[in-house]
């Protein structure tokens, strides 16, 4: 990848995430810039935080909740206006169609709140709670047609404790997302991820 990447972050609501990746990229921690900052709910909190980054934002409402072509279309058509190489999807709670897939196939990235394959969808702390598991986690991956099913990039690992509830395991696992999310589009822009079948390699740095 080109130096100095194009990064387009879809949000749905407070883009805590965004804000991490937007952070990475002020600091020099990523070789990109944040291009735009798009939501499909004009009052998402985050649009105001990238504003206040100086970052372009734009609300641009569906015409029906369910899935749409032509809205993807339009969200596809305002990534390519502002040449955008990377699609990050923090906290946006809608499912890509084809078209955007299509455009965007091995260029779009997801942060999920769990050690995937466990847990995919939604009230994810609620689920590894009721489970009784010992550790969930964050996950970075690339998006495919299936919701969270896409190669994994990073992982991070996350005790659960006796007396956790879903709010306190969420925050916990919200500071490994502010993490390895950055991580994963620092990874994505200096092209050293490879995606052979289910797995992503991580090439070495070059030098």
């Amino acid at each position: 990848m080109k130096p100095d990447g194009r990064v387009g972050i879809l949000i749905s609501g407070r883009g805590s995430n965004m804000e991490a990746i937007v952070r990475a990229a002020e600091e020099r921690r990523i070789p990109g810039v944040v291009a735009v900052v798009i939501s499909n709910l004009p009052e998402a909190p985050g649009l105001k935080k990238a504003q206040e980054h100086g970052i372009e934002t734009l609300a641009l409402e569906p015409r029906s909740a369910s899935k749409s072509e032509n809205y993807d279309r339009r969200i596809v058509a305002a990534l390519e206006e502002r040449r955008v190489d990377l699609v990050c999807l923090a906290g946006y709670m809608r499912i890509l169609t084809a078209v955007f897939l299509k455009a965007y196939g091995g260029r779009i990235l997801n942060i999920h709140p769990s050690l995937l394959p466990a847990f995919p969808g939604l009230e994810v702390q609620r689920k590894a709670l009721e489970y009784g598991v010992r550790y969930s986690g964050a996950t970075v991956h690339f998006v495919d047609a299936e919701v969270d099913t896409g190669p994994i990039v990073l992982q991070a690992v996350v005790p659960v404790e006796s007396d956790d509830t879903p709010a306190t395991l969420a925050a916990r696992i919200l500071a490994e997302e502010h993490r390895i999310y950055p991580e994963s589009v620092r990874l994505f822009l200096e092209g050293r991820l490879q995606i052979e079948g289910r797995r992503v390699r991580i090439l070495p740095a070059p030098g």
